[in-house]
């Protein structure tokens, strides 16, 4: 048991990282958008879609193993920092699907102020990576909340 329960933790902190990494990508993805001529425009938005994507994905592995560990580590679901962090998972969850989704369908709007929809998503980016440090201390440093 104690060997799998390592390799769930070892699956869940791979999916951590790659949940959080590939959000720092687009940051300068996101300054070269400010910029970006029309035909380059599309490929960057593409490639913002992808890691998106590979976030959301990861984060799906990231809530599977996060049960397996509750289900058979030492933590009680009624710990504290678990249901702050099944809170913010929620709420980070919810952000992911509507956040960005909403402000890249705007790219391609006419008569859109591109500088405030650009502005909107390195907001959104940065709400989300903030959303994500929280429920990363939450899990690291394990505090009893109550």
């Amino acid at each position: 048991m104690n060997y799998y329960y390592g390799a769930i933790v070892y699956a869940h902190v791979v999916s951590a990282v790659i949940s959080v990494g590939p959000l720092f990508l687009l940051l300068p993805l996101i300054r070269r958008l400010r910029t970006a001529k029309a035909e380059a425009e599309d490929i960057y938005l593409a490639f913002i879609r992808i890691i998106i994507r590979l976030v959301m994905h990861s984060g799906h592995v990231l809530v599977v193993t996060g049960i397996l560990l509750i289900l058979f580590g030492p933590w009680p679901w009624n710990t504290s920092w678990v249901i702050l962090t099944i809170g913010v998972m929620l709420l980070s969850g919810f952000f992911l699907a509507t956040g960005f989704s909403s402000v890249l369908k705007r790219f391609h709007e006419p008569s859109i102020d591109r500088e405030a929809v650009v502005n909107k998503l390195q907001r959104t980016a940065w709400i989300y990576i903030g959303l994500l440090m929280v429920m990363l201390w939450l899990m690291v440093q394990k505090p009893a909340v109550w």
